[in-house]
């Protein structure tokens, strides 16, 4: 059910876009405007649910007293088999991502070195800044021409989306197998490319995308039906499997199961149980475990499983790692720096996202501005190690590309080793080189979580943390420890996770004794942070326009009531409806409802028409699909049978009501929907105020609530976007506007 422009939202006043965009489109080329109008405050209406809620009717209630007790164990055996092809797979694709980029980018480091030995010899150097720039460019080119022309859907990181999708919302194309080839790519040429991201933030959609896949049975992408897993093939066993497919892309990125199962909870999963935890944690160990299994082989140490995720933060165990009382204070000043920071961060984001979408629109426009980054991210680079005099012997270290420069011989520039390295080893190489570098570890792992696949990089926030490795003074505590502090309340002060982060960052350090450092740390970044903006995920969703429900109403709610906030009026049907009605209805493009209320056929003068059941757009396209009606003269007969596997085959691409042809005989038919409605749909009185009706409807996943009177008579519909578009605002609660964007 989608409101309609005619809807009621009580005293309050609802804006119509459209107005705004024919005026626009008078002013400006129709099909390329030079500005796109986007207004933070409006909640888009092409954004469809999800039905997390079972449809009860008969078929389902049938098929489900059939099931013995040794079906239901072959039902859950099914499910933990998903959960380990979900780890396996998730694990096998960071390790092609891994290999992959380690290749290409070894190759253009090496290529970009020997350019710049040559040159500083000869002279010329400006030939190895314009190389590098090219091969940049070039590279990133490639990525971003498949993201913007391909599927748009796969560019950033993915996170928001996966959240909106576990929340209840169906972002189109966000769990194809197109979505996962394109991110994949797209992730290895931009971390070739030079761009500051990483590969962990792709992951989580990347896990996401195999879990929904999987999970089905078949791939709709590829027309193929393998037959199998039917039984999940519907809404609410798909999104717990996109859960653990989450929680397994977490794992392998950073080799931490626990905080994998941990994210999904904290920012993924809006519905959870005890059993799904379970399973979730089994998925999130076979992706590691597989992750580790296939690297060590590929390293040449197949025993030695010393590669648990994508960034490993080295072990942290040395006599210098401990901490005293006295570091609490510093701690918790730098959650402080941490969380104005990235507000800071999120805040120039913001404005920067709001430009792209009134001005960088066009998939063209989008490939030159990656370019441009690209390009000037090498040039930084250049210019960094050009100017630094940082030079330190080549003799026991471990750097694959030493650069010499203008170093002696047997010494190397060690700025170069933060830019000719993965972004991954370039944070490890930070946290644990000897006192002697300049550290730019304050920050720079909140770089390589969140703005992996992001055409623009996060900015390596503050340098070393409160700390100098270059000061010639004595050397009190090691830095790398500052570093990683920092890098905990730089990414906390961006994202605002707590729990699952703690957890993360002690699992790819290898130390349970930062734990309460990193907690105090990431809660005092969020505290801070949350009192000037949101985090930068729901700050992506707000900006999306998408209608997504935070886990509780809004505080200043309690004066509005289901009457009030209800869409209305709504589309019935009767139990016993005429074939062209029902094709008319679902033709009515004024409207596009989702689900109807189904009332009682014909009641006379004294009988009240009351509330029946409830029946989704898609069955009735199912049901006259396969011609399930007959004669009005003949309703003594019994209608064609369907089966429930008949709507499983048609999940989760159902047709539209365009493609299916009905004759003229056959609109004068009638259709019996008793057996196919759902006869005990969740109802609340108009009286029902807005927090009573949002926890009913958030708690229970649900995509209608049908709204009686006292006469069980429907008077009016609440969805998604009735509840999502009030919000509390600065000025106290306010309302967002509707608007086909």
């Amino acid at each position: 059910f989608t409101p309609s422009s005619f809807l009621r939202i009580g005293q309050l006043s609802n804006v119509d876009l459209n107005e705004d965009v024919r005026e626009l489109e008078t002013e400006l080329p129709r099909q390329h405007p030079n500005e796109i109008p986007h207004n933070e405050k409006l909640l888009s209406l092409k954004y469809e649910s999800l039905d997390y809620d079972n449809s009860e009717n008969q078929l389902f209630l049938e098929e489900e007293r059939r099931i013995n007790h040794t079906a239901f164990r072959t039902v859950e055996i099914k499910r933990w088999v998903i959960c380990a092809m979900i780890g396996i797979l998730t694990g096998l694709v960071a390790c092609f991502i891994d290999i992959v980029v380690e290749n290409l980018a070894g190759l253009k480091y090496r290529v970009v070195k020997d350019n710049i030995d040559k040159f500083t010899e000869k002279g010329g150097l400006s030939f190895s800044l314009l190389l590098w720039a090219t091969l940049n460019a070039s590279v990133v080119m490639v990525g971003s021409v498949i993201v913007a022309f391909i599927e748009p859907v796969a560019a950033g990181s993915g996170i928001p989306q996966i959240k909106c999708y576990l929340n209840g919302v169906k972002i189109p194309h966000v769990v194809r197998l197109k979505t996962l080839v394109i991110k994949v790519c797209g992730v290895i040429l931009s971390v070739v490319g030079g761009l500051a991201v990483g590969k962990e933030g792709p992951m989580i959609h990347s896990g996401a995308v195999i879990a929904a896949g999987i999970s089905q049975g078949r791939s709709t992408s590829l027309k193929r039906d393998f037959k199998i897993f039917e039984y999940f093939r519907r809404d609410t066993e798909k999104r717990d499997f996109v859960s653990a497919g989450a929680a397994a892309g977490v794992s392998a990125a950073f080799g931490a199961p626990v905080g994998g199962v941990l994210f999904s909870l904290e920012e993924g999963a809006s519905f959870w149980n005890q059993f799904l935890t379970w399973r979730i944690f089994f998925a999130s160990m076979i992706s590691t475990f597989t992750l580790n299994s296939v690297l060590s082989v590929y390293h040449g140490n197949a025993w030695d499983l010393s590669s648990p995720g994508l960034i490993n933060f080295g072990r942290f165990d040395n006599e210098k790692m401990g901490y005293t009382i006295q570091e609490i204070p510093i701690f918790i000043f730098m959650g402080v720096v941490g969380g104005i920071l990235g507000a800071l961060f999120n805040a120039l984001n913001y404005w920067l996202t709001m430009f792209r979408i009134r001005y960088i629109h066009r998939p063209c426009l989008q490939v030159i501005e990656a370019m441009l980054v690209a390009a000037v991210t090498a040039a930084v680079g250049f210019v960094m190690i050009y100017c630094s005099r940082d030079c330190q012997p080549i003799q026991g270290s471990t750097v694959a590309y030493p650069l010499q420069l203008f170093c002696a011989d047997g010494e190397y520039n060690s700025m170069a080793t933060a830019f000719f390295n993965t972004p991954e080893k370039s944070v490890v190489n930070l946290f644990h080189d000897p006192p002697g570098l300049c550290v730019l570890g304050f920050g720079q792992s909140g770089a390589e979580l969140e703005r992996a696949g992001r055409p623009v990089p996060s900015l390596p926030a503050g340098r070393g943390g409160g700390e100098d490795r270059r000061s010639p003074v004595r050397i009190w505590a090691d830095p790398g420890k500052y570093a990683l502090m920092g890098a905990a309340a730089q990414l906390g002060g961006i994202v605002r996770m707590t729990l699952s982060l703690t957890v993360i960052m002690m699992e790819a350090t290898g130390n349970v004794t930062y734990g309460f450092p990193i907690m105090l740390v990431l809660m005092t970044a969020k505290i801070v942070g949350d009192y000037f903006v949101e985090g930068l995920y729901d700050m992506h969703i707000q900006l999306q326009s998408v209608p997504f429900l935070h886990w509780e109403a809004p505080v200043t709610s309690h004066s509005l009531t289901a009457r009030e906030v209800m869409s209305t009026p709504v589309t019935c049907l009767r139990r016993i409806e005429r074939v062209g009605t029902v094709v008319d209805v679902l033709s009515d493009t004024s409207s596009n409802h989702n689900g109807f209320p189904v009332v009682e056929s014909n009641p006379d003068a004294t009988q009240v028409a009351g509330l029946r059941g409830l029946i989704l757009r898609s069955q009735l396209i199912v049901l006259l699909k396969h011609k399930v009606f007959v004669e009005r003269a003949n309703l003594s007969l019994v209608q064609r049978r369907v089966k429930l596997k008949d709507f499983r085959d048609a999940y989760p691409r159902f047709p539209p009501i365009q493609s299916i042809h009905v004759s003229q005989d056959e609109r004068e038919c009638m259709m019996d929907l008793s057996e196919f409605m759902n006869p005990s749909p969740y109802t609340v009185p108009q009286e029902a105020s807005l927090p009573r009706v949002f926890k009913l409807f958030r708690a229970l996943g649900l995509r209608h609530l049908v709204v009686v009177d006292n006469r069980n008579e429907v008077v009016g519909m609440v969805t998604r976007k009735d509840l999502a578009r009030y919000r509390l605002g600065k000025e106290g609660l306010e309302e967002l506007s509707l608007a086909q964007t």
